[in-house]
């Protein structure tokens, strides 16, 4: 599904578009030109539907050189061993501090086990580990093509989250992995890193940014007018609430 002029959406779950397996988030690729970027890689059940719409929309697998993850909670980090298997050149990025929990397939760093038993996961479902090769940080830029990417650290909905940012034909694009969604919604979980306040402060880095086109994990997106939701979000609090729930 072509997005804008640079973006696709070749993967999403049933609490998206239901392109793919049920439990993946949104999987977005970047068309840089020369190279390109996936931003997510869902939940690694899903791995075949996801490579054959890349196909579909006229992409070698073997030009896809670059895997951003927002975060590592299974959904969007499971199928980042499956994918760097089928793409010879890929390199998956992720943030400095929880690059460990994909490359060791720690479960309990990912709240995985917290998600079983929770019934979003089969209690079979293994997070399969990962190389990382590069770790990323706070406003470093990945170059893709002719495509600049930022990283921002987005922690609060967990730890190791990061949004990633680029300008498309003159607009701004986010990629805001579960730091925000469609309306302003969060989505905080009973998990050790998963903060409130921290979770506020990330979204408020992006307070006054003029984001043109926003692209969360889930649910709904938009392709004008998405600084709204960054705002909307950021009222909530001004008003000493807690903004709604995604779910």
């Amino acid at each position: 599904m072509k997005l804008t002029e640079r973006v696709y959406l070749v993967g999403s779950g049933s609490a998206g578009f239901s392109l793919t397996h049920e439990s993946d988030c949104h999987i977005y690729l970047i068309d840089g030109g020369s190279e390109f970027a996936l931003v997510d890689a869902g939940a690694g059940l899903g791995k075949a539907s996801i490579l054959d719409n890349i196909r579909t929309h006229g992409f070698a697998l073997e030009d896809i050189h670059f895997l951003f993850l927002t975060h590592l909670h299974a959904d969007h980090a499971g199928g980042a061993a499956g994918l760097r298997e089928a793409m010879p050149h890929l390199k998956v990025l992720a943030a400095k501090d929880m690059a460990f929990a994909l490359r060791e397939g720690d479960e309990k760093a990912i709240g995985l086990d917290a998600g079983k038993k929770g019934g979003y996961y089969e209690p079979k479902y293994r997070f399969e580990h990962c190389p990382v090769d590069f770790e990323l940080v706070d406003g470093q830029v990945i170059q893709v093509g002719s495509v600049a990417i930022k990283a921002w650290e987005t922690p609060g909905h967990c730890a190791g989250h990061l949004t990633f940012v680029m300008e498309d034909s003159g607009k701004t694009v986010m990629f805001s992995g579960d730091n925000l969604f469609f309306g302003g919604k969060i989505l905080l979980q009973p998990l050790p890193d998963c903060d409130l306040q921290v979770h506020i402060r990330s979204i408020a880095k992006f307070a006054g940014w003029g984001i043109d086109v926003f692209l969360p994990g889930h649910g709904c997106i938009s392709l004008k007018d998405g600084q709204r939701h960054i705002d909307e979000a950021l009222s909530w609090p001004e008003r000493c609430l807690v903004p709604p729930s995604f779910l």
